[in-house]
């Protein structure tokens, strides 16, 4: 499979890359896209080890940015600005400590510069779980998976993952179904991902954090260093919304960020 990251392209203008989140795709931020393509060039990017993109052993935050910054150069892209969400953020987050001259602004969607605690082994010990080679629809997988991921709305994100073999490549009393994803390497390198991102040059441009009112992912603890990192920061948080704040209010995610992206440098 190529080492060039699965993208979609739309929209002219001003360049504006978005990065998924963890067990995401490209797709889960196809909202977003949709409402940025009107007056920017917005490139959405499968991460590597999701989506459509390439599969490989190693994922930590250098490689995953030094990724984006290879697409970068193969569309001609000097500079653009970033928009990640969750670890998605973090790719971004990096990309601008490692290359900050590469970076026009800074979107970061809930998630902060620091370590988290592993909070996601449910949800990788039951995608493990889940015997393919018994499943036939994406309800017979929806069916095991509850007995790990209790609330049908992680699930239904996680199925998205889940894609049909091409007849061509079934085998006879084999699986119909396979994780595009490549679930063994985030399994083996997540203590990377529940990393911060490495330090490079801390990034003085404009950054704009997103905070969903009710999620824990970024705290006033967190605020120190994000000032370190990040000097030129400032933070939004939007009422009435979790971890998943791009889906739960779209419109006035998308509002802050365009007054964000839209405003002058250092306003």
């Amino acid at each position: 499979m190529s080492a060039t990251l699965n993208h979609r392209i739309t929209g002219e203008g001003a360049p504006l890359i978005l990065l998924h989140g963890l067990f995401g795709a490209q797709e889960n931020l196809g909202a977003i896209a949709r409402q940025f393509q009107k007056e920017r060039q917005v490139h959405a990017l499968d991460l590597r080890n999701h989506g459509s993109s390439f599969h490989a052993d190693t994922m930590d935050y250098p490689s995953m940015a030094g990724d984006v910054l290879a697409y970068m150069d193969e569309q001609g892209i000097d500079t653009a600005s970033l928009l990640g969400h969750s670890m998605g953020g973090k790719v971004a987050m990096q990309v601008a400590l490692q290359a900050p001259e590469r970076v026009e602004k800074l979107i970061v969607a809930d998630i902060a510069p620091i370590s988290y605690k592993p909070g996601h082994d449910a949800i990788l010990e039951g995608m493990k779980q889940v015997d393919l080679t018994c499943v036939r629809s994406r309800r017979d997988a929806d069916k095991q998976l509850a007995e790990f991921v209790e609330i049908p709305g992680v699930r239904q994100f996680l199925l998205m993952n889940l894609e049909r073999i091409p007849q061509e490549e079934q085998t006879q009393g084999g699986p119909v179904y396979r994780w595009r994803l490549n679930l063994k390497a985030i399994d083996a390198c997540y203590d990377n991902l529940a990393a911060a991102p490495e330090e490079g040059t801390p990034y003085s441009g404009p950054v704009l954090f997103l905070k969903g009112e009710e999620s824990a992912y970024i705290q006033q603890k967190h605020q120190p260093e994000i000032d370190r990192l990040f000097p030129a920061a400032q933070l939004q948080i939007i009422e009435g919304t979790g971890h998943w704040l791009h889906a739960e209010k779209t419109d006035t995610f998308v509002a802050l960020c365009h007054t964000f992206l839209d405003g002058e440098a250092g306003d």
